[in-house]
C-alpha cells in the first residue's frame, strides 16, 4: 500500500522551456485551463502543512505539469544548526511529489534562532565558502539528492570578502556536488549596484553547473545623485535583462528558464505572455556549439 503522504507515479523531468512560479491566485484557472506552459516552480514552505486548500491544488496541478521545488527559509549559510524540523518536511514534499529540481538560496536569514524575512548575501571569503560547502554537503546527504543553489540579489558589500561572487559559487558547485540555478535578474542588479560587468559573471560560470535560471522584474531607486536596483520581482523583465538572458542562453544551452514575479502578482494571461518571450529566444536565439545538431 502506497503512503497517504507519498505521490504515486514517477516524477515528470522539468523540460528546458519557460516556467511560471505557481500563485494562490492562480490555481483555479490554472486547472481550469491548462495553459501551454513547460512547468511550475512553487515554494517549498508554502506546503508544508499536512493538509489544506494549497496542497491539495498543487496535487491536481501536478498531474498535469512538473513541478519545482524552490525554498526561501532554510537559511543555509547561516552559522545556526540546520533546522531538521524544516528539513524533515522538505523531505517529505519532496517523497510527495518527486521533483526533478529542488533550489535554495546562497544566504543566510537567522542568527541565534531569530529568523529574518530576507535572503541576506554571504560574505565571499574562505571561511564562509568551507561552511558552505558543509552546509549543502549536510543538506544533500539529508534529502538524498542533489540541489540547486541560487546567486541572490544585494545591496551592500562585506569589507572582508576577498572572493568574486561567480568564483564563489563555482567553487561551492564543485566541491559540493550541487548544481546552480543562475538568477540573471539578482547578476545584473548586482552589476548595477556593485559595479562589475554582470557578462563577466556569466561567462566565468562552468556550463555544466547551470540547471536552471530565474528571470525577474526589479525597481531602479533613486536617492541624492544615485541610483539602486531592488530585487522587487513585481514587474515585467527589462530589456537590459533579457538581452543578458541572450547571452546567457548563447552560454549555457537549453535550460529551464522561470519568470519570478511574487508581488503585484498580475492576471495569469500576462504572465504567461512574459513566459512566453523565453520559448521565443529558445527558438531565435543561435545555440552554442555543443548544442548543435551534427549531420
Amino acid at each position: 500500500m502506497t503512503s497517504p503522504l507519498v505521490k504515486s507515479g514517477n516524477s515528470k523531468p522539468v523540460p528546458a522551456r519557460a516556467g511560471i512560479g505557481l500563485r494562490a491566485e492562480h490555481y483555479q484557472e490554472i486547472l481550469e485551463t491548462l495553459p501551454d506552459i513547460g512547468w511550475l516552480e512553487v515554494h517549498s514552505e508554502n506546503y508544508f502543512g499536512e493538509g489544506g486548500r494549497p496542497l491539495n491544488y498543487l496535487e491536481q496541478i501536478s498531474e498535469h505539469y512538473p513541478i519545482s521545488l524552490h525554498g526561501v527559509g532554510l537559511s543555509i549559510g547561516s552559522t545556526d544548526k540546520l533546522s531538521t524540523s524544516h528539513l524533515g518536511k522538505l523531505k517529505g514534499l519532496i517523497r510527495r511529489f518527486q521533483p526533478s529540481l529542488v533550489s535554495e538560496h546562497l544566504s543566510w536569514g537567522s542568527f541565534q534562532g531569530r529568523h529574518f524575512n530576507d535572503l541576506f548575501p554571504m560574505p565571499y571569503t574562505s571561511e564562509a565558502l568551507q561552511h558552505m560547502i558543509d552546509q549543502v554537503i549536510r543538506v544533500q546527504d539529508y534529502l538524498g539528492r542533489q540541489i540547486l543553489i541560487e546567486n541572490v540579489s544585494s545591496y551592500l558589500q562585506f569589507d572582508c570578502s576577498t572572493i568574486p561572487e561567480w568564483e564563489f559559487i563555482s567553487v561551492l558547485a564543485n566541491q559540493s556536488g550541487c548544481g546552480i540555478l543562475l538568477d540573471v535578474n539578482n547578476i545584473y542588479v548586482n552589476a548595477c549596484n556593485h559595479g562589475f560587468d554582470a557578462t563577466q559573471f556569466v561567462n566565468a560560470i562552468p556550463k555544466e553547473y547551470v540547471k536552471e535560471i530565474h528571470l525577474a522584474g526589479h525597481t531602479v531607486k533613486q536617492f541624492e545623485d544615485s541610483h539602486i536596483l531592488i530585487d522587487t520581482h513585481n514587474k515585467r523583465v527589462t530589456e537590459d535583462v533579457w538581452s543578458l538572458y541572450r547571452n546567457a542562453y548563447q552560454r549555457f544551452g537549453e535550460v529551464p528558464a522561470l519568470i519570478e514575479w511574487d508581488t503585484d502578482i498580475p492576471a495569469l494571461d500576462v504572465l504567461l505572455n512574459e513566459a512566453s518571450k523565453i520559448d521565443d529566444i529558445l527558438q531565435i536565439v543561435p545555440k552554442p556549439e555543443k548544442y548543435e545538431h551534427i549531420a
